[in-house]
């Protein structure tokens, strides 16, 4: 998982649950998913690196690209 690219489905940032769909064994999946420094607010449509994985569904991202 950690390395993995996925795009942002649902607001991630401080005090917010945000989801993100990363592809994964051959199809796409669903996490729940938080920011990694724990400051970033991630809109929609962002794409993002999965930088921590917590068993089974939660993720740890931060921005894939500078904006």
């Amino acid at each position: 998982m950690v390395g993995l690219l996925g795009r942002v489905t649902g607001t991630v940032g401080p005090g917010l649950v945000g989801e993100v769909i990363v592809r994964i064994r051959g199809g796409a999946e669903h996490f729940l998913a938080y920011p990694a420094t724990g400051e970033d607010r991630i809109g929609p449509g962002t794409v993002v690196m999965v930088v921590e994985h917590l068993p089974p569904r939660t993720v740890y991202v931060t921005a894939a690209y500078d904006s």
